[in-house]
């Protein structure tokens, strides 16, 4: 069996290939069900959360991923999610490949973020506001470089020191300009896209900061007791998601809004499905607010691991 690493698994999925392979499964599709999402108490801390999340192609391959997510790691100095993937044959069963879920779920996610940015950012878009520090934050930098002509990124965390970091290490990984800021609302108020990778419970992103042509990007916030964006960013946006099923069970930003009437069913424009299969067009003039709110799907981890197999193979099954 395969053993990809860290490092193995960063190398097999460069964000240009990932994005096309994301395009790719969301125009075909593949069997999903619904994945098992598991709340595990922490004595002293912040609820963890296990996820279990199996797909497959039918007769080709099966992978499923097993995920813990622990928000108190934070104070330990540790990633908040950890997690793996295993990769099988579908037509016999064997066991091919044991995934870094870690490195393939930033990845991923951030290339699901970039590959929404190619239907709904304008296709000007220079500066990207990042709020988050964490792993995701730092690949949603390469994933929108790879769609978009990013000339800046301006980081914000809660921990200004930290943003700092994620600055000087994406700057000199993606040879982009990177600065690190306090001010959120200033720096939203001046993006083009902003992307927010963070756990946080209470909204971020402020609907009165977005200039008209933002796109807003929503990678954190997967339960629905969390939310990133308020109110005033639903109403003054057109709402997108990565899967209809997904945001509107577990996303606050998408199931708070719901609850409230802030936002109808029938006022999310479109799925990344419907994106990649030519059923909306996304964006439709340069003045326009986009909103795409992603919860990840496990769909889209499989397709990065067949990526990663078949890179490392050289050739599919």
């Amino acid at each position: 069996m395969l053993l990809l690493s860290k490092d193995d698994t960063r190398k097999a999925l460069p964000f240009a290939e990932l994005i096309e392979a994301l395009e790719g499964i969301f125009k075909t599709g593949c069997e999903m069900p619904v994945r098992h999402h598991h709340d595990m108490a922490v004595p002293g801390e912040a609820d963890a959360t296990m996820l279990l999340m199996p797909a497959w192609v039918p007769g080709k391959y099966a992978g499923v991923k097993i995920v813990n997510v622990v928000p108190g790691n934070a104070t330990r100095g540790l990633p908040a999610v950890a997690a793996e993937y295993l990769l099988s044959n579908a037509g016999t069963g064997e066991m091919l490949a044991l995934i870094d879920g870690g490195e393939l779920t930033a990845r991923r996610t951030a290339a699901a973020s970039a590959l929404a940015a190619r239907y709904l950012a304008r296709s000007d878009a220079s500066h990207l506001v990042i709020a988050g520090s964490g792993r995701v934050a730092y690949n949603l930098v390469g994933a929108h470089m790879a769609v978009r002509p990013i000339t800046r990124v301006t980081f914000w965390g809660r921990n200004l020191d930290k943003a700092r970091l994620a600055a000087g290490e994406a700057g000199k990984q993606f040879r982009v300009t990177c600065d690190a800021t306090a001010d959120l609302e200033a720096a939203v108020s001046a993006a083009d896209i902003v992307s927010a990778a963070t756990l946080s419970e209470d909204p971020l992103i402020r609907g009165e900061w977005l200039r008209p042509g933002t796109h807003v990007d929503l990678v954190g916030a997967f339960k629905p007791t969390m939310r990133e964006s308020d109110d005033e960013a639903i109403r003054r946006a057109c709402v997108f998601v990565d899967t209809m099923d997904g945001c509107t069970k577990e996303g606050g930003d998408i199931v708070q809004p719901l609850r409230s009437g802030v936002l109808k069913t029938e006022d999310i424009k479109a799925d990344l499905y419907d994106l990649a299969r030519g059923k909306h067009a996304g964006r439709s003039s340069d003045d326009q607010i986009t909103l795409f709110k992603s919860v990840g799907a496990a769909l889209e981890d499989l397709a990065g691991a067949m990526l990663a197999y078949e890179t490392h193979r050289g050739a599919s099954i």
